[in-house]
């Protein structure tokens, strides 16, 4: 089945959905949700989603699901669909936003599976803009301001936009998490932002191989003293990032290749 040819599926609590229009509740803004690729009907770093899911529900809904149901709705998403496809989970409120009632809940599961991605080629030139995400550290549906953010970079002649904060601090852009490269050591930033299940994944899989990275407070006037920068999330283990304003990386490849190499030694997981 080629991208092309590939029909989106769609399930409830682990019930085939005839019709996703039924599904409103799920995208409203009141909802969090992990998104990944499956290969060979295979997942990468599933427990790191089942976390994310966890903590996200009992912060939002103040009540979970067990991460054996979670496997079990994914895994039947999974049985239904292509070996190799994207899959997003979101867990929301049947109540809806808006209401009190939503606030102690056990959430509803929509499983979408559509065709696999591998993210943009690359190398991207990307804009610097001061905004910062609301609750960065979930994974919530409804921003606006990824999107509109993405529209601005564009008409400026940039690719994407990343954000920095009030005290200037480097966080993350639109759909990515970022890291940087010295010509040492893998450099994260520290700020307020999303922790990706990529980035999650590779920070372990760096650990294993011995390879130098640390996290610490980057501000755009840094920027000038770092050779290289990549972008990751759920489609990609990095995007060579070629300059972010008028800053330019030389070296930018070496480090997108550490990054892929690391992502190799994640295995590939039955669900």
């Amino acid at each position: 089945m080629t991208n092309n040819e590939f029909s989106e599926n769609t399930f409830i609590n682990g019930e085939y959905q005839t019709n996703s229009a039924l599904n409103p509740l799920a995208f409203s803004g009141f909802a969090h949700f992990s998104a990944m690729q499956v290969r060979e009907g295979k997942v990468r770093g599933m427990d790191i989603h089942l976390t994310r899911l966890r903590k996200a529900s009992q912060k939002l809904f103040n009540n979970a699901l067990s991460d054996q149901q979670i496997r079990t709705y994914i895994r039947e998403a999974i049985r239904e669909s292509p070996l190799d496809c994207s899959l997003t989970i979101t867990l929301y409120s049947s109540h809806g936003e808006f209401t009190a009632h939503s606030m102690n809940t056990l959430p509803q599961v929509l499983v979408r599976t559509c065709a696999p991605s591998n993210g943009p080629d690359g190398p991207l030139h990307l804009t610097a803009i001061k905004h910062q995400r609301p609750m960065p550290d979930i994974k919530h549906v409804g921003e606006i301001g990824k999107t509109f953010y993405l529209h601005r970079a564009i008409e400026k002649g940039f690719d994407d936009a990343i954000f920095f904060d009030e005290q200037t601090r480097i966080s993350e852009g639109t759909i990515w998490n970022l890291v940087f490269w010295d010509g040492h050591t893998i450099i994260w930033p520290k700020a307020p932002m999303l922790q990706g299940t990529m980035m999650s994944i590779l920070q372990r899989q760096l650990t294993r191989l011995q390879i130098p990275q640390r996290t610490m407070q980057l501000k755009l006037t840094d920027l000038n003293m770092l050779r290289g920068a990549a972008v990751m999330n759920s489609w990609t283990s990095g995007i060579t990032v070629k300059g972010i304003d008028s800053t330019v990386f030389k070296d930018s490849d070496t480090l997108n290749a550490l990054l892929h190499k690391a992502y190799q030694y994640e295995p590939l997981e039955e669900v």
